[in-house]
């Protein structure tokens, strides 16, 4: 499994290659979102995590699965609970571009993998219309409310090299 690289590396920063279509079923794809999920999973409040956090600069994203099971609480520190054979399988978004936010907007709270143990509040839209790939390399689109198109914007901001420390308010460190 690969480690999660934390906020002082430079891969964090950097503006994301995107990943050619007919490379998107290749055995290094593969291999990359199997490390993006399995780093993701060793983390019980992880939900999401972009290619940078674990070091590769490509412009890919996964959500986990357990986002969408009924016993998922928002802001919950402990996920553990989800029996692994009920939660979902994850999202995988390649390329992906925001192609529509909505105006309205919310400041909610945040954290992340490679921002530990901050956290804070950011502004986001409340709704977020997504396009990208799926690990087939078939093109899709897809819409968002709520804690999806929070993390919709979150992860695609890893892919242009912002943290969300670089727009939270009142950050705070909150030791597990």
């Amino acid at each position: 499994m690969k480690k999660i690289v934390q906020k002082e590396d430079k891969v964090l920063r950097q503006y994301t290659k995107e990943i050619p279509v007919n490379e998107i079923t290749s055995i290094k794809t593969k291999k990359i979102l199997k490390e993006m999920s399995a780093s993701l999973r060793s983390q019980s409040d992880g939900v999401a995590i972009a290619a940078p956090q674990i070091g590769y600069s490509l412009s890919i994203f996964v959500v986990s699965g357990k986002i969408f099971h009924k016993d998922f609480v928002r802001g919950e520190k402990e996920f553990g609970k989800i029996p692994e054979n009920e939660i979902d399988k994850d999202l995988v978004f390649i390329n992906p571009k925001i192609s529509k936010l909505s105006r309205e907007k919310e400041w909610l709270p945040e954290g992340c993998l490679s921002v530990r143990w901050l956290y804070g509040n950011t502004f986001r839209s409340k709704k977020a219309m997504i396009t990208a790939y799926d690990e087939n390399g078939k093109k899709f689109q897809r819409g968002a409310s709520g804690l999806l198109a929070q993390i919709f914007q979150h992860e695609t901001d890893h892919l242009k090299g912002v943290l969300f420390i670089d727009k939270a308010k009142n950050i705070r460190e909150e030791l597990p």
